[in-house]
């Protein structure tokens, strides 16, 4: 009996690694050539996508995360590699608000605030990229977070008929940032879940134009 318990146990945990080895190899194979880490060589787009996340981690330090994709942004636009940025966050409480922080240490950086436009109700990376192909009605877009981040953003995007590349943001080495790149494994398996039941955002809403 207890040689049966294992041997279901054993064969569970074998497909689910299986799983999980399939979905990161396909995200990552079908969006290959789509990520950039310089910006001589990215192609130009006109909107910028930030995909929020905190400004602090869980002990009150700077989240590098948040810092790599700030600076990211701020070198595309001086490049001239996008005219305005789109910031698509979590804004779920009155007191956690991602693209209102974001949009202030854009602006303190030297950003116009006129070419910021923000998206309140970003709360996962799929209601970011279908909200930007479909409430702010874009066809092509530049996505701005880390590489593991873009390719399951640009995965998404690819999905739902939006044209999408990404630009890196600086990453943590593998000690530093173990716990989200091992959440990432599983986020991707997502993915292929919200494919499958065709998950839709928390929120749609009225078409805001970018311009």
């Amino acid at each position: 009996m207890l040689k049966n318990i294992f041997k279901v146990i054993g064969t569970l945990l074998l497909v689910l690694f299986t799983l999980i080895v399939a979905c990161n190899f396909t995200i990552s194979n079908t969006t290959e050539d789509k990520t950039y880490s310089d910006i001589n060589t990215i192609p130009t787009n006109r909107v910028g996508l930030i995909l929020g996340t905190s400004s602090r981690t869980t002990d009150g330090s700077s989240n590098p995360y948040y810092t790599h994709r700030i600076d990211a942004a701020i070198t595309l636009y001086q490049a001239g590699k996008i005219k305005f940025i789109l910031v698509s966050g979590d804004n779920e409480t009155i007191y956690y608000n991602e693209p209102n922080t974001i949009k202030k240490d854009l602006v303190k950086a030297g950003i116009p605030e006129h070419v910021i436009f923000l998206d309140y109700a970003g709360f996962r990376t799929l209601d970011s990229m279908v909200r930007a192909k479909f409430i702010f009605r874009l066809d092509k877009v530049t996505v701005i977070s880390q590489k593991f981040h873009n390719e399951r953003a640009i995965y998404i995007a690819q999905q739902k008929g939006l044209n999408a590349i990404g630009f890196n943001a600086e990453d943590l080495s593998t000690t530093q940032g173990f716990k989200v790149q091992l959440r990432e494994y599983f986020a991707r398996v997502k993915v292929f879940i919200d494919i499958l039941l065709n998950t839709q955002p928390k929120f749609y809403g009225d078409s805001i134009e970018i311009k």
